[in-house]
């Protein structure tokens, strides 16, 4: 059995902090019915209704957050707040939570934000908005059940009335001063930008995801098109992506604004910098370009130019590289009259598909991945993808989108010159390329169930589900999706290692390209909750997941449902925290040809014929089987949290149907598949420890070998190679003085006398002894003799020179003491008319030299001033 500290399982297990609203207790309470998304209650999670909006979930739902080891939940109109790690920490510690006193919440909360400093929580309904302050750590202590906290709503004015647009998700800027910028995206489009700590209910700036209609025109286009489903921002080194807002449409159509900055922004200075030079390495390739059809960019790159200007202009001093870089606030630029442009909706090449049996659905959520933005960008690892984003964009049916951006939007103004025209061509577009279509199963899952005849279809229940991403707060290649029918969790590493090994190839043609990416692996889905009971037909939609990210918890996911059923997960952490780095064992085996061609990767070359040793075990490194290998730590098969057996929540006896034995028999079929793949896995497991003991034997007598024979050289052999080596070296001293010998016979035989460049060389080096050393002993001129009468002088200046040393040395001392009665002002002062007047004496002296010169009177040398 696990340990208790280690079990998430035994710390949430009946906490009360999951009990159910108050409106589902006492006389007047709800049914518990009314939490299941069912063909009897689906007009409940379909239809928002402004005057009542209860806790079925309407959209997107995330009511549970952690702030370091405090777990954050809403449940209803309220919220609760529990610490976890004196829970878990303290096995004796009562389970009990406090509940945070908001009077102006009155509201049921669909989802809640933490901000970036973790002491503000946004919370918003279908159609209200409102920010509360946390209360500070030690809240535990305290006697009362109830903990004021102080709150306020924001944009009543666009958010609280009957005719306002329901709220699609609300979300911190991470670069907002002290962390109180607030965005809030609506159903209409509008994204509004509100600073917390300046002004609640005006926003700062507004973006419009969705044109004004023009009443005198008519254009044939859905209404699904006109509604935002969610919005992400972007992220990104050195292009704009920080500065990118994507939303999508529920068509599925991305659109996305940039640049976009918070009216009061703290940015990284190095960011800014970066930015800087990405613009500049633009314009100077452009220029290189003659074509007019680069007017336009250029015109645009002008623009990004000024705007980045704008921003260098705001950064202090000592902010410019190599200095380290630190967040420093600024503002959005001014100079820029014209807003940003609304670019999009993006092309997507190849088109998406659609999945098997499914109708379409509407697009839910969108999010922004990015790889290595924590890392060393200068150690060169994974640079063929840390500059890659990904896009997933998640639909109704469980499909999910992923699209590579390849083209990063760029900065761009609206043009008043330039009219929008709905036929604009495919090179107008941005793009995102679709590289893969992930189907989550949902459909599946829900065909195995037969329906009656007078039952709506079951595939009815896809129209109130509502999937959304989570980001893993640890690895950035990891994400989770939880939606009505469960969570799923995807896995990006080995996209970004098959798109590494792509563009790793050393041929650069397309087709090389299109050849690797063919080959290139999928997305690694793996099913971890399902909360669909094929016996009631019915399912507890997931409210909300939360991955704890403190020090004192332990890395693990929770997964809540509607009826307050918390599931945790324990999880796995990986050494490296981008997949995309590390190298697959294709790419290991890809360069060994390569190194063993090269004479100069090896120090020692092989001898042809057989190996001397040839090793049990393959080339290849042993590889654990997949069924054996969890390197997430999530279990293989989903967890299962169903639905009360009872109509109302109570116990009911279990009844077998066709559909519950089809899927009993499924179920039972794959874990009997898995049990044989284990068993596989085992023998060969079992093969391979026994061919490493033996491997273990056969290497250990053979270094036994090496040993004895290695001891047999150091020892009688030694000696006698020693003086073996020496009589070599003898013998070859004799040889080299009889080679000696013979070459200078030969050389006398050959040429007995001086050839003529010969003589020229002797009489060369005659004459430069001459010139050094001179003719005779008395020879003045020669260079040995001008050394010596050097070397004298030099003996007789230096004692003089030490002399003037030592005086200079004491007249400074002596200036320095006279000085030091003298303040600042005043020697500054005394310095200055000390060089009025020694200009006024250089004059004098200058006229007396010129009226001596006129009457031929000699004058001797005027003393020194100094």
């Amino acid at each position: 059995m696990a340990d208790y500290n280690d079990d998430w399982s035994a710390v949430l297990k009946d906490h009360p902090i999951f009990s159910l609203p108050k409106s589902f207790s006492g006389p007047t309470a709800e049914a518990g019915s009314s939490l299941e998304l069912s063909t009897n209650t689906l007009n409940r999670f379909t239809n928002v209704d402004p005057a009542e909006d209860g806790l079925a979930p309407s959209g997107r739902r995330q009511v549970m957050v952690l702030k370091d080891a405090d777990l954050i939940l809403a449940a209803g109109r309220e919220i609760r707040i529990s610490s976890l790690g004196d829970t878990k920490l303290s096995q004796s510690t009562r389970k009990s939570y406090k509940t945070l006193h908001t009077p102006n919440i009155q509201f049921e909360i669909h989802q809640i934000a933490l901000n970036p400093s973790g002491k503000l929580l946004a919370v918003a309904g279908a159609f209200q908005v409102a920010v509360l302050v946390l209360p500070r750590a030690g809240f535990t202590r305290l006697v009362p059940d109830t903990v004021d906290c102080r709150s306020v709503q924001v944009g009543q004015f666009y958010h609280a009335s009957h005719s306002a647009a329901p709220i699609v998700k609300i979300e911190w800027h991470p670069w907002g001063e002290a962390g109180s910028t607030l965005m809030v995206m609506t159903m209409d489009g509008k994204l509004r930008e509100y600073d917390i700590s300046v002004d609640t209910e005006e926003p700062q700036q507004v973006l419009s995801f969705v044109p004004e209609k023009k009443t005198k025109s008519f254009i044939a286009e859905d209404a699904s098109e006109r509604e935002v489903a969610s919005f992400s921002l972007g992220k990104g080194h050195a292009d704009w992506g920080p500065l990118t807002v994507y939303a999508v449409m529920k068509s599925g159509d991305v659109y996305a604004i940039c640049p976009y900055l918070p009216r009061n922004t703290s940015i990284p200075s190095s960011y800014v910098h970066s930015l800087e030079c990405f613009i500049s390495a633009k314009q100077e390739f452009l220029s290189q370009a003659t074509s007019s059809a680069n007017l336009n960019l250029s015109t645009l790159y002008d623009h990004q130019k000024k705007y980045v200007n704008a921003l260098i202009k705001q950064l202090p001093p000592g902010t410019l590289f190599p200095a380290a870089s630190r967040s420093v606030p600024v503002h959005p630029p001014t100079t820029i009259r014209a807003v940003p442009k609304r670019q999009g909706p993006f092309l997507l090449q190849p088109a998406p598909r659609i999945l098997e049996g499914s109708e379409g659905g509407d697009a839910t959520d969108i999010t922004y991945l990015a790889f290595g933005a924590d890392e060393d960008e200068g150690d060169g690892s994974g640079g063929e993808t840390e500059h890659l984003g990904v896009i997933m964009v998640a639909f109704q049916d469980g499909k999910v989108d992923v699209c590579l951006d390849v083209e990063k939007v760029e900065a761009r103004w609206e043009n008043k010159q330039v009219r929008p025209r709905y036929g604009a061509t495919s090179a107008d577009l941005p793009m995102l390329a679709i590289y893969e279509t992930i189907d989550l199963g949902l459909i599946a899952s829900l065909n195995r169930v037969s329906n009656m005849k007078d039952e709506p279809p079951i595939l009815d229940l896809l129209q109130g589900n509502h999937p959304a991403f989570l980001a893993d707060p640890i690895h950035d290649d990891t994400l989770y999706v939880y939606h009505a029918f469960g969570v799923h969790a995807l896995n990006v590493g080995p996209v970004l290692r098959s798109l590494a090994l792509a563009l790793r190839a050393d041929d650069d043609s397309a087709s090389t390209l299109e050849a690797a990416l063919h080959k290139s692996e999928g997305t690694e889905v793996h099913p971890i909750l399902s909360t669909f009971s094929v016996e009631r037909k019915c399912s507890n939609p997931v409210i909300a997941i939360s991955i704890p990210n403190d020090v004192y918890l332990t890395y693990s996911i929770f997964a809540l449902t509607s009826a307050m059923r918390v599931s945790s997960f324990p999880l796995t952490l990986r050494s490296d925290s981008s997949l995309a780095t590390r190298p697959s064992p294709e790419s290991k085996t890809a360069h060994l040809p390569q190194m063993e061609a090269d004479p100069l990767a090896t120090w020692l070359t092989p001898p042809e014929g057989p190996a001397g040793y040839v090793s049990f075990l393959a080339n290849e490194p042993y590889t654990v089987p997949p069924i054996l290998s969890r390197p997430t730590g999530l279990p293989t098969n989903p967890r299962l949290s169903l639905p009360a057996s009872g109509p109302g929540g109570g116990k009911q006896e279990f009844m077998l149907t066709p559909d519950t034995l089809r899927y009993i028999g499924s179920t039972v079929a794959h874990i009997s598949a898995q049990i044989h793949d284990i068993l596989f896995a085992y023998r060969g497991v079992q093969t391979r420890a026994m061919l490493q003991r033996q491997e273990l034997l056969r290497q250990s007598s053979r270094c036994k070998a090496l040993d004895e024979l290695i001891a047999k050289l150091k020892a009688a052999a030694r000696t006698n190679n020693e003086e073996r080596f020496r009589r070599i070296q003898d013998t070859q001293k004799v040889l080299l003085a009889r080679l000696d010998r013979m070459l200078q016979g030969l050389m006398e035989k050959a040429s007995p006398e001086l050839s003529e460049h010969e003589t020229k060389w002797f009489e060369e080096l005659k004459r430069m002894k001459q010139e050094i050393m001179g003719a005779g002993k008395y020879d003045e001129g020669s260079l040995a003799a001008r050394i010596r009468l050097l070397e004298r002088e030099y003996a007789r200046l230096l004692p003089n020179m030490k002399a003037l040393l030592e005086k200079e040395k004491k007249r400074k001392a002596k200036a320095a003491q006279n000085n030091q009665a003298l303040g600042f002002s005043q020697a500054f002062e005394f310095g200055e008319r000390s060089n009025l007047e020694r200009t006024k004496i250089v004059d004098v002296e200058r006229e007396i030299s010129r009226l001596a010169k006129k009457l031929d009177i000699s004058l001797a040398r005027p003393p020194d001033i100094d």
